[in-house]
């Protein structure tokens, strides 16, 4: 069976050709319908054979909360038709890599034992921009098991400054 990838990048792509003069609005609702389409409910409704590619459609639309223009519903209808909808996570994540390529920045996912409020996200931004030479659109998850700092993610690049990275630098250290 070929791969997510190499199913998604011609419908990414495509995509992307397509709504060259709107990205941000199609980041939106592309990164949505992806959302949905990886629910396992929906997978397994999509999946079933006595449900018509319009009743996947309608379902998909109506859950959506952003409203579909016409077309993000040629290309929800296409999907669906095509037997992707399983893969349009994966046409999103193509999609914002094409998107972030062209603006010449990097998606980056930052790491936190604790929240982070408005004012600190922005210094940290700052600063891991600085740090990466890019722009970077910067999402924060909490992992509480880090217990103190920040590991921050950019493409294949992990910066970990961490208690939990540190401590284990240590027990390295003492133990070899």
């Amino acid at each position: 069976m070929a791969e997510l990838a190499t199913i998604a990048r011609p419908y990414a792509e495509a995509l992307f050709k397509a709504s060259s003069a709107d990205l941000a609005s199609v980041a939106v609702w592309v990164e949505e319908l992806a959302v949905i389409a990886g629910n396992p409910q929906l997978q397994q409704f999509a999946d079933n054979p006595n449900v018509a590619a319009q009743q996947v459609f309608d379902v998909v639309a109506g859950v959506a909360k952003t409203a579909l223009n016409d077309a993000a519903k040629n290309f929800l209808r296409t999907v669906i038709e095509n037997g992707r909808l399983s893969v349009l996570p994966e046409i999103a994540a193509q999609f914002r890599a094409l998107k972030n390529a062209q603006s010449g920045s990097s998606d980056a996912v930052v790491y936190s034992a604790f929240a982070i409020d408005g004012a600190a996200l922005a210094d940290v931004k700052a600063v891991l921009e600085k740090r990466f030479g890019r722009k970077l659109n910067v999402a924060v998850e909490l992992q509480p098991e880090l217990i103190g700092g920040i590991r921050v993610v950019v493409g294949d690049e992990v910066l970990d400054t961490s208690v939990k990275a540190r401590l284990e630098q240590m027990k390295v250290a003492l133990t070899a």
